[in-house]
């Protein structure tokens, strides 16, 4: 018992330094790939953070896999570096006994995170596409500058002389209003002041001591001028405010395990009633008899006869059409099931994925006796970058159709499951030493000497 917690300790702090590391590493690659669409829109400070934390449900799901092959490979490596390893096995224990405590905690680590992305993840992506497409419908602040014209409003034309910064007055401003398309109107005054209504939905500018000019286009004859104390004018500012949506339909990835196999449930019994109308059709129109079609009779004029087979032709033209369509929804309903089915394997075989790394992790760092977060790094990188090339091939060939989807989501669990089988049952046979001393033959001779000098010292 001593024992399994020491093993467990010695991956605890590897697991939460992998995590934070790859989040780092994730986050910002989100951050520059959005920046742009965030950038200038004066968004409020939570609805960032919001939309961040949002974003961190499918970080998650990518990270805590990667991490614990990070940790495994780091924890053991340093087991192995300093010897303890041998220690163990000389006093009889096996790997396959080592590795039980870390094999339970990968099953529980697995376990949770599965309920996580049935419960969790679903409603965390729903909520981040719905805010990304409120964002990205919101244009930026309302900016002006002195001496240009602004027309970020609709059917407004702002010129401002001077602004103070500090209060946020503007001075001799001229508006252009184009509201109404049948009159021109130019409103200028002294001073004026800008800001949003209460509810966001409404910009409002109040003016002092000016004079609004009005004339028609048909009658050019007709001219109005008024002066003013002051004035308000109200525009329409929803195109600056973010409006949150409820949502709407959503995608396979925003829905859980139970309600899409309700879906795929749903899809199979309309695409049963597809094959037997189908079946029905093909039997009505195409495997009947054609002299019983036709009438065996033999003083049937050949008039009569030519009319028959016309009337057979459209009725055969119209089952075609049918049977066509009938067809056609069978094979969408077949991509809308493979879809679905897609994304449910997915929500078991990622977190599996956490059992598998253990038992690639565990006897790799024991053949390579390092600890080190460079060797782990790399390692993991190697086979996270295979692991994902499986899963995103399978994917897209299930989604296509080249194989069921539960083999598209679970052949890099079995490819990789069965290295690492095989890996650790030739680690607890005998001992394996992985060396790197091949890439320093890559490394000039100057560097090497010198790495080797610091190592005798």
């Amino acid at each position: 018992m001593i024992k399994d917690l020491y093993i467990i300790r010695a991956h605890i702090l590897p697991f939460i330094f992998s995590m934070l590391t790859l989040f780092g590493i994730l986050l910002l690659q989100f951050l520059m790939k959005f920046a742009d669409k965030l950038i200038g829109k004066g968004l409020d400070t939570w609805l960032i953070v919001k939309l961040v934390v949002f974003n961190l449900s499918w970080m998650l799901v990518l990270v805590v896999p990667m991490s614990v092959l990070g940790a495994t490979l780091m924890a053991f490596g340093n087991l192995s570096q300093n010897n303890e390893i041998t220690v163990m096995k000389s006093s009889g224990v096996s790997i396959y006994r080592m590795m039980a405590a870390p094999f339970l905690a990968s099953v529980l680590i697995a376990f949770l995170l599965f309920l996580f992305n049935d419960k969790v993840l679903p409603d965390a992506n729903h909520q981040a596409r719905v805010l990304m497409s409120d964002i990205s419908r919101k244009k930026p602040t309302l900016s002006l500058e002195p001496g240009f014209f602004s027309q970020e409003v609709s059917n407004y034309a702002i010129l401002v002389r001077k602004i103070n910064e500090n209060t946020n007055e503007l001075s001799q401003v001229t508006i252009y209003d184009y509201t109404n398309p049948v009159s021109i109107n130019v409103v200028t005054a002294k001073r004026g002041k800008i800001y949003f209504s209460f509810d966001q939905k409404n910009l409002i500018m109040d003016l002092q001591q000016g004079e609004i000019h009005e004339s028609d286009v048909k009658d050019t004859k007709l001219y109005r001028k008024l002066i003013f104390e002051k004035h308000r004018i109200v525009m329409d500012g929803t195109q600056f405010s973010l409006h949150q949506s409820q949502g709407g339909l959503r995608g396979e990835r925003e829905l859980g395990v139970d309600t899409m196999s309700a879906i795929v449930d749903s899809i199979k019994s309309e695409q049963n009633v597809y094959y037997t109308n189908l079946v029905e059709m093909s039997k009505k129109h195409f495997l009947l008899d054609s002299a019983v079609v036709l009438g065996a009779n033999p003083h049937v004029k050949v008039n009569d006869k030519s009319l028959l087979y016309i009337r057979i032709l459209n009725k055969i033209n119209a089952a075609k059409n049918i049977m066509l369509a009938n067809s056609r929804k069978i094979e969408w309903a077949n991509r809308e099931i493979e879809k679905y089915e897609v994304e449910v394997y997915k929500k078991y075989s990622i977190p599996a994925a956490c059992i598998v790394f253990l038992l690639i992790g565990a006897p790799l760092a024991i053949m390579v006796r390092n600890g080190g977060f460079g060797v782990a790094a790399s390692i993991s990188l190697f086979f996270f970058l295979i692991y994902w090339a499986f899963l995103i091939g399978g994917e897209k060939l299930a989604e296509r159709g080249f194989f069921s989807p539960f083999i598209g989501m679970w052949a890099a669990n079995f490819v990789l499951g069965v290295v690492g089988i095989i890996l650790t049952y030739k680690t607890n046979q005998e001992t394996i030493t992985i060396s790197f001393r091949f890439f320093r033959k890559l490394v000039p001779k100057r560097l090497r000497f010198e790495q080797t000098n610091n190592e005798n010292t």
